[in-house]
C-alpha cells in the first residue's frame, strides 16, 4: 500500500518532527504545498538550487518521494479560470508555473482544487462554463504530458464557496470530456463524505478508479484524518479491487496538538491499510 501525507498538516517548522513521524510508521509519500514545502524561498514555485537543494535533501535523507503537489495557484492574484481575458491568463499562467516545477523535480501528480478561482460567475451559461474549462484543461493536459505528470481535478463540495465540478459525477464526467491522458480524478474522501456519497464507495472506486491519479485521505473541512481507520480501510479496498496502484494521501490542516496529532493520523492511516490488506 502507498501511502503518504500532505504537508499542510505542520508548519515549516515542524517539518523535521513530521518526517521523523513518517518514517517511524512507514509512510514514504509526501505530497507538499509548495508554498510550505519551499517557504524560505523568494519564489516557492521558482526556488533556486540553494534554496531547494537543502529542502530537497532533508526530505531524501528522511526516505521520503515527493508524490503530489497541491495549492497550485498559492500566491497567484486575480486569477479566473472562467474571468475576463487578463484574469483567465493569469489562471492559465499560474498553472503552468505548477506544472514546470513539478517537471523540475519530477512530481508526478498535481492536485487541481483552487476552489474560488473556478467558479462560474452569474451570467455565464453551464454549457459555455463547460466549454471554456474543457478547452483551457485539453490545452493544460498537453503541457502535464510533456513534464511528466499528471493534472487531477478535485471535486469540491460547495461549502468550500464554489459552484463548479462540486462532485464526483461532475469531475468524471468533465474528466471524460475533456478526453486527455494527463487529465485525471482525484478522490477526496472527505468530499464524498460531504456529500452524502461515500456509502457508494464499491460503486464510484468500480466506475471511476481508472481515472483515478491520486486518493486523498481525509475528512470534512480537512479535519484529523482519518478519523475512523476502518472507513478509510473500505475505501482502500475498494480501489485497489478496481485495480487502483497509486497513492494514499492523508490531507487535513494542521491539528491543534500540532505533531502529536500529525503522529496520530499516521498511526491511523497505516492501521487502515493494515485492514485493507
Amino acid at each position: 500500500m502507498k501511502l503518504a501525507i500532505s504537508n499542510i498538516a505542520w508548519s515549516p517548522e515542524e517539518r523535521a518532527g513530521a518526517y521523523a513521524s513518517m518514517r517511524r510508521h512507514g509512510v514514504a509519500g509526501l505530497e507538499i504545498a509548495p508554498g510550505l514545502f519551499f517557504a524560505g524561498a523568494a519564489d516557492p514555485f521558482a526556488p533556486d538550487e540553494a534554496e531547494a537543494a537543502p529542502v530537497l535533501a532533508e526530505a531524501a535523507d528522511a526516505g521520503l518521494a515527493l508524490v503530489s503537489m497541491q495549492s497550485l495557484l498559492f500566491g497567484v492574484q486575480g486569477a479566473a479560470l472562467f474571468g475576463d481575458a487578463d484574469a483567465q491568463a493569469r489562471f492559465i499562467a499560474g498553472m503552468h508555473r505548477a506544472i514546470a516545477l513539478a517537471r523540475r523535480f519530477g512530481i508526478p501528480n498535481l492536485v487541481f482544487g483552487s476552489p474560488t478561482q473556478r467558479v462560474v460567475p452569474e451570467g455565464l451559461a453551464a454549457d459555455a462554463a463547460r466549454n471554456i474549462a474543457v478547452g483551457v484543461f485539453r490545452s493544460l493536459g498537453d503541457a502535464a504530458a510533456a513534464a511528466r505528470t499528471r493534472l487531477g481535478v478535485e471535486f469540491n463540495p460547495a461549502v468550500y464557496e464554489t459552484n463548479f465540478l462540486t462532485t464526483h459525477d461532475e469531475v468524471a464526467d468533465f474528466v471524460a470530456a475533456v478526453n486527455h491522458p494527463a487529465v485525471t480524478i482525484i478522490l477526496d474522501l472527505g468530499a464524498l463524505h460531504m456529500n452524502g456519497h461515500f456509502e457508494d464507495i464499491e460503486a464510484i472506486a468500480a466506475r471511476l478508479a481508472r481515472h483515478v491519479s491520486h486518493v486523498h485521505v481525509s475528512e470534512p473541512l480537512l479535519g484529523p484524518a482519518p478519523a475512523q481507520p476502518e472507513q478509510a480501510a473500505r475505501a482502500m479496498r475498494a480501489m485497489r479491487a478496481a485495480a487502483y496502484d497509486g497513492w494514499f494521501s492523508v490531507e487535513m490542516k494542521r491539528p491543534g496538538d500540532g505533531l502529536a496529532g500529525v503522529d496520530a493520523a499516521l498511526e491511523r492511516l497505516t492501521a487502515a491499510a493494515a485492514l485493507a490488506e
